[in-house]
């Protein structure tokens, strides 16, 4: 059986100068803003070995994907009858990519990169029993998130306590989602420090998940403030790289926060490895790391140093690379809706998105909505609100802006992302006082987190407290 007959197919970029992958877009207001906020979001450090737990939904969320046992049922059989017969039993089925010895999960030397990758993965799910259309159907659909911090304590004071609620963030909106969230705090690669170490992450985590189709890498930063949005992942079945950008900045005027690199989705293919590998040859593991930084000041709009950074990196190979047809016919720039959103543009609009949320709740429309019900109908209940919140009749209900949010409109925003901050590292970009992103911050989770506690009968008692209060019955109408 052919690899694309077993998993959806790795789109191949093609040559050819770089295609616009929709309609016209009009730059947004305050972009010059929006850019130095970019240009500050040099994330929290050091990211990376995959050692955390999976936190998963319980059925029929389709994400999740059950591997069955390759060896014969009489095999299976002894290997649950007892602990010395599972022993026995790991390591007997058909050999795969992991048996090769040359294979290695580090950053890509030239004499390293792994080849063929589509067909050996292919081989992975046909020897696990994933190649049937009811198993690649669920393959097809199943992410797995990647975040992480670094090894050491937080420099600045509270930084610890701020990511462990960013992470509780993620596990929420995961376990809702029935997405496979891993989390990092080791350096897969010494050299690449800060805002470079996802690469070896997202790299690692594709060879350690051939199940996955997607890996999503999700900033420690970046809060999850919508908690019904699920990725569409319909709209990118010709691409291969999703990322927060705009097509005019990056193809046209290629400038270098014509995109923001804090969260990306990227396809687990050979197209997705033979990119990082050239990414990471823009990073501080190569030796031309120096060069690099002087070529990108000189080739990307606005660039102020000569730093070789992750994002303005992205930006050159999408737009000025020689091969650049190659990497952005199969990329999206993703503008529709907050796949990340600038917080300072944001935080300060959060109660007057849930003001109209909760009216549309205490309307006719929305009367189901308010019905107590358990966290595991979650995702039911939020395809009933996110119609409820898209009608708009005579008596006002309805709630304007795009699915996920966005500049325009009051829909809850997808991801509210941190940049310039520096919750971890210390002292935040000189644009932002160290209290205006110490209560953004607050303001965002705890939005975040009423959406989960509900469930639970609460509800924070204000927007900046942390104190929670129980919920009527009925609830808005009877708030």
């Amino acid at each position: 059986m052919a690899a694309s007959e077993s998993v959806p197919f790795c789109v191949k970029g093609g040559g050819g100068a770089p295609r616009p992958h929709g309609g016209h877009l009009v730059l947004p207001a305050g972009r010059v803003r929006e850019g130095l906020a970019f240009a500050a979001g040099a994330v929290v450090a050091a990211l990376v070995l995959l050692s955390s737990a999976s936190v998963l939904a319980p059925p029929p969320v389709p994400n999740i994907v059950s591997l069955p046992v390759p060896s014969s049922s009489a095999n299976a059989d002894a290997a649950s009858s007892s602990p010395s017969a599972s022993v026995a039993a790991v390591g007997k089925g058909p050999r795969t990519f992991y048996d090769d010895p040359s294979l290695s999960y580090a950053v890509a030397r030239r004499r390293r990169d792994i080849t063929d990758w589509d067909a050996k993965r292919a081989a992975w799910l046909r020897t696990r029993g994933l190649d049937g259309a009811s198993a690649a159907a669920g393959v097809a659909g199943r992410v797995v998130m990647v975040t992480g911090s670094q090894p050491e304590p937080c420099k600045g004071p509270g930084g610890d306590h701020a990511l462990l609620r960013f992470l509780k963030n993620k596990l929420d909106y995961c376990r809702l989602h029935g997405i496979e969230l891993l989390y990092n705090t080791a350096l897969l690669e010494p050299s690449m420090v800060a805002y470079w170490a996802k690469i070896p992450a997202v790299r690692a985590a594709m060879l350690a998940h051939p199940d996955a189709e997607w890996v999503w890498w999700v900033d420690a930063d970046a809060v999850f403030t919508d908690m019904d949005f699920s990725l569409p992942l319909h709209r990118y079945g010709g691409h291969n790289l999703v990322v927060y950008g705009w097509e005019r900045e990056v193809y046209e005027e290629r400038s270098w926060v014509g995109l923001n690199a804090g969260v990306f989705l990227i396809r687990n293919c050979q197209w997705s490895l033979d990119l990082m590998d050239a990414w990471a040859r823009m990073g501080p593991a190569s030796p031309e790391y120096a060069r690099w930084g002087k070529t990108l000041r000189e080739e990307l709009e606005g660039k102020p140093n000569d730093e070789s950074d992750d994002q303005s990196a992205l930006v050159y190979l999408l737009s000025r690379h020689p091969e650049r047809a190659r990497w952005s016919n199969a990329t999206f720039l993703e503008s529709g809706y907050y796949f990340q959103g600038y917080w300072a543009e944001i935080v300060d609009r959060l109660d007057g998105v849930a003001a109209r949320y909760e009216a549309v709740e205490r309307g006719g429309v929305g009367r189901g909505l308010r019905r107590r019900h358990a966290e595991r109908e979650h995702l039911l209940y939020a395809a009933a609100r996110r119609e409820a919140v898209r009608r708009r009749d005579g008596s006002g209900g309805g709630v304007p802006g795009p699915d996920g949010g966005g500049q325009k409109g009051w829909r809850r925003p997808f991801v509210t992302h941190f940049t310039g901050c520096q919750p971890c590292g210390g002292a935040p970009n000189r644009m932002y006082t160290r209290k205006r992103c110490a209560e953004g911050i607050r303001r965002a989770l705890a939005f975040a987190d009423d959406q989960v506690l509900r469930a639970y009968g609460f509800r924070h008692a204000a927007p900046l407290s942390d104190s929670v209060a129980p919920l009527p019955f009925d609830y808005p109408a009877a708030h």
